[in-house]
């Protein structure tokens, strides 16, 4: 019997399991879809699934506030789901069963992993892209749903799950501490950075692309700060968030419409911004964020029009006049943020973002910066539709 099978068992009351199979294609955790056969005598019963996750603790240093967090929630939802007018669902906990008999939100390994398993949302699938307005707009409506339904847990009550998580500022400074390191030759991860370029006898061409995302950093270092520099004046406020609701966290059911937003490792206390700004990011490059021709990357302003139609119909109710004003720059700091991240894990050696190659986080800053770069082109198009929404 594998490990992963006797990890599985710790989370099934009755029945059978009959399959172990990855599930997504996630930079952080390992995750599986776990199908168990009914045992029970009698009329055959079709067969439930449930996602199991290995919660990685060299990003989340405290699982055990994932899980809380995640125990609010779902504290928090309890009634409200039961009154919306179209289905929406959010995944459970399903508790682990310890030796004493107790119930865990968590099961430990031998090896001191962390693991948990939560409810599978059935009869619905993810995309990795939008590809058309419809979809666009159902995806901004799922957003919306989420931060309608969680605008009223008391932000105090959630805890950080990821210290100076999308705060930008700090991602600036963790940069130029490694950016220093990755110029002096201080570290092993840069001088295996430089053999692996000259083992793929692009030495020129890559050593011009990281002068180009250090150019791109330098020449809008100030504009980073926009956000934190408005939450500090008092223009926005701490508000439960999602913090990472990319398009393929956005679950939509058979008849298309948005059903659901998975991945709660991030919820906790943050700017509603970022969370517009990550959604759009992700849901209007049609290239997506793996590719490798940067230079061909667009911002496709008709799919962020409808993801936008979608967010605001709900969203009306809960954003103040400060936070439609700094909509703008939540969409276009993210790109650039990620993009800062992704260039920063490159020079460090790869030890966040789950990385295919050496050069795999150096492409995908690429392509970030470049999304950046066409939101700025198309900046005043953007604030006017913005506008034309409210």
């Amino acid at each position: 019997m594998s490990e992963l099978h006797n990890i599985a068992t710790r989370f099934v009351a009755s029945g059978t399991i009959s399959a172990i199979e990855p599930l997504g294609n996630g930079n952080i955790n390992s995750t599986f879809l776990v199908t168990i056969e009914s045992t029970a005598e009698g009329a055959a019963q079709p067969a439930k699934r449930f996602v199991m996750q290995q919660i990685n603790t060299e990003v989340f240093h405290q699982p055990a506030l994932v899980m809380q967090n995640m125990a609010v929630l779902s504290e928090h939802l309890q009634n409200a789901l039961q009154d919306l007018p179209r289905r929406w669902e959010m995944p459970r906990i399903l508790p682990a069963a310890l030796p004493t008999g107790e119930a865990s939100p968590f099961w430990v390994d031998d090896a001191g992993g962390y693991w948990r398993a939560i409810t599978f949302i059935e009869d619905s699938q993810v995309f990795e892209s939008v590809e058309n307005t419809a979809r666009a707009k159902e995806v901004g409506y799922g957003l919306a749903m989420f931060h309608r339904l969680i605008s009223t847990l008391p932000v105090e009550r959630l805890a950080y799950t990821l210290k100076g998580f999308h705060i930008t500022p700090q991602y600036l400074a963790h940069y130029n501490k490694v950016l220093g390191s990755w110029r002096a030759g201080a570290s092993h991860q840069a001088t295996g950075h430089q053999a692996d370029d000259q083992a793929q006898g692009n030495t020129s061409a890559r050593l011009e692309e990281i002068q180009h995302c250090q150019e791109f950093i330098a020449s809008r270092y100030n504009w980073a700060h926009v956000l934190e520099n408005a939450k500090a004046a008092g223009h926005l406020q701490l508000r439960p968030v999602h913090g990472d609701p990319k398009v393929n966290n956005i679950m939509l059911g058979r008849n298309g419409q948005a059903v659901s937003l998975i991945d709660l490792d991030t919820l906790q206390p943050g700017l509603v911004h970022y969370d517009i700004g990550d959604c759009l990011r992700s849901g209007c490059n049609l290239l997506g964020e793996e590719t490798t021709a940067w230079r061909q990357v667009d911002f496709d302003l008709e799919l962020a029009q409808a993801m936008l139609e979608g967010y605001l119909s709900l969203a009306g109710d809960f954003l103040t006049e400060y936070d439609y004003r700094y909509l703008y720059d939540g969409i276009w700091l993210i790109a650039f943020e990620l993009g800062l991240r992704f260039f920063t894990d490159y020079l460090a050696g790869n030890v966040y973002f789950k990385a295919k190659h050496p050069m795999h986080n150096l492409d995908r800053a690429l392509v970030q910066f470049q999304l950046a770069s066409s939101i700025e082109s198309q900046a005043a198009a953007l604030k006017a539709l913005i506008k034309s929404l409210r």
